[in-house]
């Protein structure tokens, strides 16, 4: 995991980390999410998270723009954090992807059973 920017780092930011680290599920989060941020704030993490996701299967910049409306400054804020940022990103990213995987086998299991 790359270096966490330290000026981040203090009681507030960790109490809020280990408050999302309580969420449960999906509703939990929607909800905690829905008091904590306003919707703006929430569609944008999702957009960048979704540019993130764009950018790693090698899409191109017009193609992302055209999917998200993400701006090509927040694209390129984006690209910066995976080749420079903390990871997290990359962690996230290949953690949706097992996660994924594993929801794929799991229904050609079930498939084959059938």
């Amino acid at each position: 995991m790359g270096m966490i920017n330290e000026k981040l780092r203090n009681e507030l930011s960790d109490q809020l980390m280990a408050a999302v680290l309580l969420l449960r599920n999906t509703e939990e989060s929607y909800a905690f999410f829905e008091d904590i941020c306003t919707v703006a704030e929430l569609k944008a993490m999702a957009q960048r998270l979704e540019v993130a996701s764009m950018l790693r299967r090698g899409n191109t910049y017009d193609a992302i723009v055209e999917r998200t409306g993400a701006s090509t400054a927040t694209i390129s804020r984006v690209k910066r954090c995976l080749n420079y940022g903390a990871d997290g990103y990359e962690l996230v990213l290949e953690r949706m992807r097992q996660k994924k995987d594993e929801k794929n086998r799991q229904e050609v299991d079930e498939d084959v059973r059938k």
